[in-house]
Formats: structure tokens, sequence, C-alpha cells
């Protein structure tokens, strides 16, 4: 939230206006592999959209958030591969989708990470990051 000078309103930031906040202000060793993988997250579906969730830009699909940065790690960055807030009864212990890359750390049946160590290793993965974005996105 941001307060106008002159009239002493605040104004909501959009969620792309609170992602660039949080960007510009991040002091993170990856910040460069952060804003590299977010670039390739958004190139991948022109309907995803960003804001702030856990303290770190948050995706979007349909309203929903589906994958969030991690940037606790020491040495790393993680993705979250989620299905919303919201815990969803599922009929099954299966893994939501096939990871044939293997680059998935599975946490449950609908929850996995994906860890980014620098830029070397973003660039090796983004083939394979932007085939997990959008079988994730298509499970409902």
């Amino acid at each position: 939230m941001t307060t106008n000078k002159k009239s002493g309103e605040s104004k909501k930031l959009s969620g792309p206006e609170q992602v660039a906040e949080f960007m510009n202000n991040l002091e993170h060793p990856l910040k460069e592999e952060i804003e590299e993988v977010r670039n390739i997250i958004l190139s991948t579906n022109d309907k995803i959209t960003e804001h702030i969730k856990w303290n770190a830009p948050s995706f979007c699909y349909e309203g929903e958030d589906r994958i969030t940065f991690n940037l606790h790690g020491k040495g790393f960055i993680r993705l979250v591969f989620h299905c919303g807030a919201k815990v969803k009864d599922r009929k099954t212990n299966e893994h939501l989708i096939v990871d044939p890359s293997g680059i998935l750390e599975w946490k449950a049946a609908d929850r996995a990470m994906m860890k980014f160590t620098d830029k070397k290793d973003v660039k090796a993965k983004e083939e394979s990051l932007r085939e997990v974005i959008k079988k994730w996105l298509e499970v409902k």
C-alpha cells in the first residue's frame, strides 16, 4: 500500500505493482535468478498473474495461487507448486502431474518444489520448468 502525499489517500497496489515494489526493495544474493525465473513463469502462459503472498512473488492462474517463490534457503531459491491456499479433497494419492524430467521434489501428491542454485542452473532447467508449469496449470 502506498500513500499519495498530496491527498493523503492510500492506494492499493495492483499485483504487478506489488511485485515490482517487492523486487525493487529485495536484497537477496540470487536476485537476478529470481527475476529470470519470474520472467520464465510469466512468459509461459499469458493468463498467469502475479502478486505478493507469503512475503514472496506468487503466481495465479484463473484467480488461484498455483506457484509461489520460497526465498528463505541459503544458496538457493525454491518454487513451490501448489493448488491454492485451500486444501482440495482429492480421491487419489498419485502425483498431480507426470514429471518426466524429475526436477520436482514432491512434498505431497498435490504439492511439489523446484530448486535453483545459480544462473547456470536456471538456464539448464528452463525448458523443464516451462513444461512443468504448462502441465501444472492444466490440472484443476
